[in-house]
């Protein structure tokens, strides 16, 4: 399994064999067929292909940071990983900005920037899909000069990044 960010890879097919054997060793149906769902609206919305960060997290595409600190990196643009609690949703631009869109999207528990979700098929996917839509359009626009996501307003009102 990947312990790091996939970078560098570029065996793609190994790449994809990684998330692939991933998602079948995920323990519970719900889960795995969970993970299946969000591979599935994951690679539409991003066009990206799901690679395996830190050997838990599949990640779409990515984006590169900066803080005003003068830190900076890259990390997966939109991910999520299939946890024996839930599914945790992350959303790099918090989850400040997404309240409307919280309060219709049905059961879960929400921290700065990952959304958790024990089943699907009680959420409305059409509104975690226009989040998610959201969330990586912000990221993946240019640099992202990241508020951290305890500032969050969902990157929508980041000053360094154009609308």
């Amino acid at each position: 399994m990947a312990t790091g960010t996939p970078a560098d890879r570029t065996d793609h097919q190994a790449a994809d064999d990684e998330v692939r054997a991933f998602v079948d060793a995920v323990p519970g149906a719900t889960r795995r067929r969970d993970a299946e769902t969000l591979l599935t609206m994951f690679g539409r919305i991003t066009g990206e292909p799901a690679r395996l960060w830190y050997s838990s997290i599949i990640g779409f595409g990515q984006y590169h940071y900066k803080y005003e600190s003068g830190r900076e990196g890259d990390a997966g643009a939109a991910g999520f990983s299939p946890r024996k609690a839930s599914m945790s949703i992350y959303f790099p631009d918090g989850l400040g900005a997404y309240t409307e869109e919280l309060a219709r999207l049905g059961p879960h528990k929400a921290a700065l920037s990952c959304l958790y979700v024990t089943n699907l098929d009680k959420v409305d996917l059409d509104v975690l899909e226009q989040m998610v839509t959201t969330s990586y359009r912000a990221v993946t626009a240019g640099e992202y000069f990241g508020h951290r996501a305890r500032e969050s307003e969902g990157g929508r009102a980041d000053p360094h990044r154009p609308e």
